[in-house]
């Protein structure tokens, strides 16, 4: 499976974001989506799981989440867009991955079993932050992997691509 991970678009979806979600299976966004238009476009690629953000004053009346736990092909993946804003202690749960946003910094790290990921940005550009998202390959064949031209970091059964927009 292949998942799409971005984060605060802010209303802006770029045709080179759209490009490399095309062959995604699921696509998760971290909030600060900015509007309705955004979550229907992304939803004419892929299933769509998405949280609130602080800047998404617009959309509140759609009832999104303020965080989100998925089971994505057995993994279990805490969503939420600032970490700081979580309810539950995270080294006491068994998350596979936490994906958040807020901060448009790409972070990738991993402590104990979990894997934390900060896509980034995809959205307007903030001061001189690089403009990024990642995808996620769960339970892929190698000839897929081997396909993979961007930066690749593997934690045991799960691939994750970093791509620079």
């Amino acid at each position: 499976m292949i998942v799409g991970v971005i984060s605060d678009t802010h209303g802006l979806l770029r045709k080179e974001v759209l490009a490399n979600l095309k062959d995604c299976n699921l696509i998760i966004h971290a909030g600060d989506i900015g509007n309705i238009k955004l979550l229907k476009d992304l939803e004419s690629i892929a299933k769509v799981k998405v949280v609130i953000g602080n800047c998404d004053k617009d959309i509140e009346s759609l009832d999104i989440k303020k965080k989100e736990i998925l089971n994505v092909l057995g993994k279990k993946i805490y969503l939420i867009h600032n970490i700081r804003d979580k309810d539950i202690d995270l080294n006491n749960q068994d998350f596979d991955i936490i994906i958040y946003g807020h901060s448009h910094k790409l972070s990738i790290t991993k402590e104990r079993n979990t894997i934390y990921i900060n896509p980034g940005s995809v959205g307007p550009k903030r001061f001189k932050l690089p403009t990024t998202m990642v995808k996620l390959y769960i339970d892929v064949n190698e000839e897929v992997i081997n396909k993979i031209d961007n930066e690749l970091i593997k934690f045991e059964d799960i691939y994750v691509e970093i791509i620079n927009i």
